[in-house]
């Protein structure tokens, strides 16, 4: 996917984060900060990393600044609301940030904090990438507690198997 147009990207953008959130909305609040093992991401650490990423990596990357990563620490933000308010203020200021690049700045190279140099948009497309990988955890996570979680597009696994054509082999 290149960025042709920005204003799709960020409709784009907005909607990947619309279903990070739905799965988080189903995290047992006495649960954020539960981790599958010691030395792992908890589901607070996860949407505290998700927004830190966002807001102080990938938007200063695109502009073509070096990243200020502060880390996922419950400094940032502790408790559910706190750090579900944190997620959504990264994703706003960050938005805002997108929402200002020109069509040369996404063309331009930016250089990743491990000194890689990558086409913007190329960039803005692994943030994509990471979100959904870090998503995957979150419903991983989830499926470990027994929780039910939303299905990612509408129909489970089984339901689409209900509605498919099967054919004999």
């Amino acid at each position: 996917m290149e960025i042709e147009r920005l204003d799709r990207f960020l409709q784009y953008w907005d909607n990947i984060r619309r279903r990070t959130l739905r799965v988080a909305a189903c995290i047992p609040r006495d649960r954020f900060d539960w981790s599958c093992h010691d030395g792992k991401f908890s589901f607070a650490d996860i949407l505290r990393h998700l927004g830190a990423i966002e807001r102080y990596m990938f938007a200063e990357n695109v502009q073509g600044k070096r990243s200020r990563y502060p880390g996922h620490g419950p400094a940032l933000a502790d408790g559910p609301d706190e750090v579900l308010r944190f997620l959504d203020h990264m994703h706003a200021e960050a938005v805002e940030i997108f929402s200002g690049l020109s069509e040369e700045q996404l063309q331009a190279k930016c250089v990743t904090p491990a000194g890689i140099p990558i086409t913007a948009w190329k960039w803005l497309r692994a943030m994509v990438e990471h979100e959904i990988h870090h998503r995957g955890q979150i419903y991983t996570y989830l499926g470990m507690l027994d929780v039910s979680t939303p299905p990612l597009y509408g129909l489970t696994a089984e339901e689409v198997f209900e509605n498919s054509v099967q054919e004999p082999e």
